[in-house]
């Protein structure tokens, strides 16, 4: 028989990354640590806006930040969100923006794990 005539219709999908991510927090603690940085009226209150413009971004694409090497993934993360990958997404300010992506049988999820100052950052990963 062979193929004269048909033609195979290949399905072109988006790979998993580059699908529209949801946003979550890895636990209540970070999302109320979020939530008071909105009531803030100094410095935080722009920390504020530049974690949401990083959602934003994120719920776009979930790698637009830099993925941190799997050697270089603190320990205490993996214990603590069972993570396997770690994701940096530079904020202003030196701030950084730390979140992990997970996939389920439905959507992409940024998990975000916690923000810190660049030097709170460079400590962290034994930069400094």
């Amino acid at each position: 028989m062979g193929f004269r005539g048909s033609q195979e219709i290949v399905e072109e999908k988006e790979p998993f990354y580059k699908m529209k991510t949801r946003v979550v927090f890895a636990d209540e603690k970070i999302k109320r640590t979020f939530e008071k940085l909105r009531k803030s009226k100094t410095e935080k209150k722009m920390l504020y806006d530049w974690l949401n413009r990083a959602f934003d971004d994120l719920a776009r694409d979930a790698t637009c930040g830099i993925q941190i090497p799997n050697r270089l993934i603190p320990k205490e993360y993996v214990r603590k969100y069972g993570i396997n990958n770690l994701w940096k997404y530079n904020l202003p300010s030196a701030w950084r923006l730390l979140y992990s992506i997970k996939k389920d049988e439905i959507e992409i999820l940024g998990v975000i794990l916690e923000w810190l100052s660049h030097k709170e950052y460079e400590r962290k990963f034994g930069y400094g």
